[in-house]
């Protein structure tokens, strides 16, 4: 099979199948192989594993994943890349092709009988402007998913993986670790992409839980308290849940105490077990 990392090749596809790339689904296609092979040994891919790959464009991840796993299912947004992706994958026997968006799409039925049968894994150079929705509708999904690694952009893995007291910590960093345990596993420069994007990027994997990190009674109401601490980033904890929750400042001040934590200290300082103590407590004045 073609390099399809290849500049070159990359080109006479688009000039064959007269294409152009796609700016409104984040089309950047990788021409680094060492890369390619990276991100599949960060996802541990092995030759038991169902794989499911989230945007396939010409193929170039697809073909390496499918090397090594037992079965991938490949789903393209882009209907003009599905003749390309037969033709790119025309050696690959254990690779599924599905044209469809992903966030439109009943992953439990595109599996179907795999489920149980096979570890699912997740692995995918990501769009960069539905990666948000993508990784927390997995995250908060029933799917028995082993793991999920993705190409996404640098900023948004920063923050993924932020820790209480850093600039990039947030509530997405909160949620997502309620659901996994997440490690940043390498950086890609932007020119290894074709075309180049305007920042750099990372890969990530998550290593989703049989349960919640924490134990939290109300999610919705833990959600939202996280949400609230973090609206105004310069606002203190108290000023940011009074803006922001149905609760009066006197019950926000008595569950504060109770958890121990000081009302004048600012959202970001605290641990997603901290919000979850005080959506707990909180809890109890719902009624």
């Amino acid at each position: 099979m073609e390099k399809l990392t290849s500049p070159h090749v990359i080109e006479t596809l688009l000039k064959k199948y007269d294409l152009h790339f796609n700016k409104r689904f984040g089309q950047n296609f990788l021409i680094d192989e060492n890369i390619v092979r990276k991100i599949v040994m960060a996802g541990e891919v092995d030759t038991g594993d169902l794989v499911l790959e989230i945007g396939s464009g010409i193929g170039t991840l697809t073909q390496v994943l499918s090397e090594n796993a037992k079965k991938v299912v490949t789903v393209e947004i882009d209907k003009k890349l599905i003749p390309v992706l037969h033709e790119t994958l025309r050696e690959c026997n254990n690779v599924e092709i599905i044209q469809g968006d992903i966030l439109k799409t009943n992953v439990r039925e595109l599996l179907g009988d795999d489920i149980g049968k096979l570890p699912i894994k997740i692995v995918a150079n990501l769009p960069y402007y539905i990666t948000t929705p993508i990784i927390m509708g997995f995250l908060e999904s029933d799917l028995p998913i082993e793991s999920m690694t993705f190409l996404i952009q640098k900023e948004v893995g920063e923050r993924i993986c932020g820790g209480p007291g850093t600039k990039a910590y947030g509530s997405l960093s909160i949620v997502a670790q309620f659901y996994a345990d997440i490690k940043l596993d390498f950086s890609v420069p932007s020119h290894v992409f074709i075309p180049r994007p305007k920042v750099d990027s990372v890969v990530v994997t998550f290593k989703k839980l049989d349960s919640p990190k924490f134990k939290v009674e109300n999610k919705e109401l833990f959600l939202s308290v996280v949400k609230a601490s973090f609206l105004n980033r310069r606002k203190t904890l108290i000023n940011g849940l009074t803006m922001n929750t149905i609760f009066d400042k006197e019950v926000l001040l008595k569950v504060l105490e109770e958890c121990s934590i000081a009302p004048g200290i600012r959202g970001e300082t605290l641990t997603g077990s901290e919000f979850a103590n005080i959506a707990n407590h909180l809890n109890n004045y719902i009624n």
